[in-house]
């Protein structure tokens, strides 16, 4: 995104970009068929289960004025308009935590004067949604989401990790509150009793971890060893709802021998009871608030507003990060301007504004990764089983899924065809085929696993399209009128739903790799190598790797400590905004320039990684150490944010040579380059004795191992 504060420039440069592409993000939707439902009913989970929870919050809070119904209808109302009109579909909007707790300090102020009181709540809390909606245009015009660039990955990653502790307190607290008695609840009632209210938090305990762990194992189905693929894929894509009624279904197992009461339930008044819609006509009312309290609306506007503009900026940047090789411009200036004029809509028909929320957003994105790489993935399992039966060799194959490849990629018309193309194929295969005799032979599943090996071969990519988005958004709109339905889900396991958020978030969340980095023990810590890493793993000295990281909990802690203080807890966006200063004149005085770059690649100092293949002989490594391991074909790149374990491949952005094929080298018999990281993660010099550093050409010593080994 160009940086730029001119006026209205930043608004005129989203809408260029995105307006070209705009027919391209709805026949991309379509194309995809009935797959689309798969992340919009995932994502439709993440979105309405948190929305009815802050409802019933804010129907405690405000004594019955807001409800369910009100939050999920202006997540349903806000979700569509976006999806017609928002600049970037991946954003997913909703009532926030922030939202609920602003309201509550406004219901509890406004509730005590005689001249607004309960009556005038909602008309007043129009005028303040007046006042943001004013001070979101200025933002959006004066180009202030330019600041965005300035986010680097500690601030995003911090404020995600923030926001998955937030739903894990709240998953703990509701637990807790199992046990408990409700307020406004008849004390006396049979299921109130103390041996029934530990037998309904010692059930709702089963049913959240039931729901956790079932709904985590669903994700994975992939894996499986077990059933048919189309049965794997099916729990994949639909399992955590799936969970949800298998766990709601499990709650009436005690049916008719335990009080009505146990398990607890989702409360919410229907939408057809008498006064459920008085609030879509406050603005009949705005006019009798008095005109103090109309100036004074622009202190809570002040702070809605800054939430906002973080809130929903760091949402649409989560969704957009540079991992998922999206093509599509972003549009940060054009939503802050859209989100204006739905916050003043939501103020004048009495419902809270709903904004960008974390993390169902970035949760968004990768379910629609997932659709992108399931269908390239079909695609190119016919195409390489049709070229198996036409005997084609590992060249001609390799040709024909790079043709399939680049025939499912929709060139956008404001840009060039896209040169990228699969990944190369692995150093094995290509032994493999070389050990037939003869490059040129036909190959079959014995030398390319078709099932196994094309996944390698994808790179990551998203289906940026605006159905899912909108469908999405309508389903939720339908739970309105499905609330009967929706009160017999038990608030166990909405607790459990809320763990599994917080714990689907935090996969790709390098911070949070890092802090399982200082709790490994440093005789394993070279198994990281094994798996996907980062350049920073192989680049940054373990003790610089754990110092940033521990300023980076610091602060995190600090964050989640402003929280519970009142009022100013909806502040803790600040910040998390003063990241920006810290990074930019703070942190390069406290870690070298290098080391800051791979752990914290802020855009305007990017670098690629740098490749390492493990070199490790097995003699001298079984000489060195009984436990070593084997550590071979380790590749990192872009920029250190796409971390990736493959073997050395064949590079090649059309069909494979045969001349290349011939010219590569077995990786048992040649010389490899050293990597300086094996062997300081063992906390030992290399068996090889030193080479030459891939990056600068000087033989140089370990980096992960110092400071975490005594001298």
């Amino acid at each position: 995104m160009e940086e730029s504060f001119v006026p209205l420039r930043g608004i005129k440069n989203d809408l260029h970009g995105r307006l070209q592409c705009y027919k391209q993000d709805w026949t991309g939707g379509f194309r995809a068929g009935i797959r689309i439902l798969a992340p919009t009913t995932y994502i439709f989970f993440a979105s309405a289960i948190p929305v009815i929870s802050f409802g019933e919050q804010l129907e405690r809070n405000t004594d019955g004025v807001l409800t369910a119904v009100q939050t999920l209808a202006s997540t349903a109302l806000c979700g569509i308009i976006h999806s017609f009109l928002g600049g970037q579909p991946l954003l997913i909007l909703g009532v926030a935590e922030p939202t609920v707790l602003m309201y509550t300090f406004m219901f509890n102020f406004a509730k005590d004067r005689p001249d607004l009181g309960r009556r005038l709540f909602l008309a007043w809390t129009g005028w303040v949604c007046v006042w943001t909606a004013i001070l979101l245009f200025l933002l959006a015009i004066l180009g202030a989401c330019s600041i965005i660039n300035r986010f680097t990955r500690i601030a995003g990653e911090l404020f995600g990790l923030l926001i998955a502790m937030l739903f894990m307190q709240q998953a703990i607290k509701g637990l807790v509150d199992e046990f408990r008695i409700p307020e406004r609840e008849n004390r006396k009632a049979l299921e109130f009793v103390s041996s029934w209210r530990f037998a309904n938090g010692m059930f709702a305990i089963v049913l959240s971890f039931g729901l956790l762990l079932t709904a985590l194992r669903s994700r994975k189905a992939r894996s499986w060893r077990y059933g048919t693929g189309w049965l794997r894929g099916f729990i994949a894509d639909y399992g955590v709802p799936l969970m949800v009624l298998v766990w709601t279904g499990v709650s009436y197992i005690p049916y008719g021998s335990v009080p009505k009461g146990i398990p607890r339930r989702l409360f919410s008044p229907n939408p057809w009871s008498p006064g459920a819609y008085d609030n879509w006509t406050v603005i009949r009312d705005m006019p009798n608030v008095p005109l103090l309290y109309i100036i004074g609306a622009f202190i809570p506007a002040t702070m809605i507003a800054v939430l906002y503009y973080f809130d929903h900026s760091v949402a649409s940047q989560l969704a957009q990060q540079k991992e998922f090789n999206l093509r599509k411009p972003p549009s940060f200036h054009y939503d802050l301007l859209l989100l204006g004029f739905l916050t003043l809509l939501c103020g004048l028909i009495g419902i809270p504004p709903a904004n960008g929320v974390i993390p169902q957003s970035p949760m968004h994105t990768k379910s629609l990764a997932t659709l992108k790489h399931q269908l390239l993935r079909n695609r190119l399992v016919a195409t390489a089983r049709q070229s198996m039966s036409q005997n084609a060799s590992l060249s001609q194959l390799y040709g024909s899924m790079q043709e399939a490849y680049q025939q499912m990629q929709t060139p956008l018309i404001y840009q060039q065809p896209s040169v990228k193309g699969l990944n190369e194929l692995k150093d094995s295969t290509v032994q493999m085929a070389s050990s037939m005799g003869n490059i040129d032979a036909p190959v079959d599943e014995t030398v390319f696993d078709i099932e196994k090996e094309i996944d390698d071969l994808l790179p990551i990519e998203v289906k940026e399209q605006r159905l899912s988005n909108l469908l999405q958004a309508t389903m939720v709109g339908g739970c309105v009128a499905a609330m009967p339905l929706l009160k017999k889900i038990p608030t166990s396991v909405l607790w459990g739903y809320f763990a599994f958020m917080a714990i689907e978030s935090l996969p790709g969340n390098q911070f949070w790799e890092r802090i399982l980095l200082l709790f490994t023990a440093p005789s394993r810590r070279y198994k990281v190598l094994e798996e996907y890493h980062t350049t920073f793993v192989e680049t940054v000295p373990f003790k610089t790797i754990a110092m940033f990281t521990l300023f980076q909990t610091m602060y995190l802690l600090v964050c989640f400590g402003i929280t519970w203080i009142p009022i100013a807890g909806v502040l803790f966006p600040l910040m998390i905004m003063l990241l920006v200063p810290v990074r930019q004149y703070i942190l390069p005085k406290l870690f070298k320039g290098a080391h800051l770059t791979d752990l914290d690649a802020a855009e305007y100092e990017e670098s690629p990684a740098i490749p390492f293949i493990a070199a490790q002989d097995i003699d001298v490594a079984l000489a060195r150490t009984q436990s070593a391991e084997i550590l071979d074909d380790i590749v990192t790149r872009s920029r250190g944010e796409i971390k990736r374990l493959n073997s050395p491949k064949i590079t090649s952005s059309g069909g494979t040579p045969v001349a290349e094929l011939k010219g590569i080298r077995s990786p048992c018999i040649s010389e490899r380059a050293y990597s300086p990281c094996i062997t300081e993660l063992r906390h030992d010099r290399s068996p090889l004795g030193g080479r030459g550093s891939p990056r600068t050409g000087e033989t140089r010593s370990s980096k992960l191992g110092e400071g975490s080994t005594p001298k």
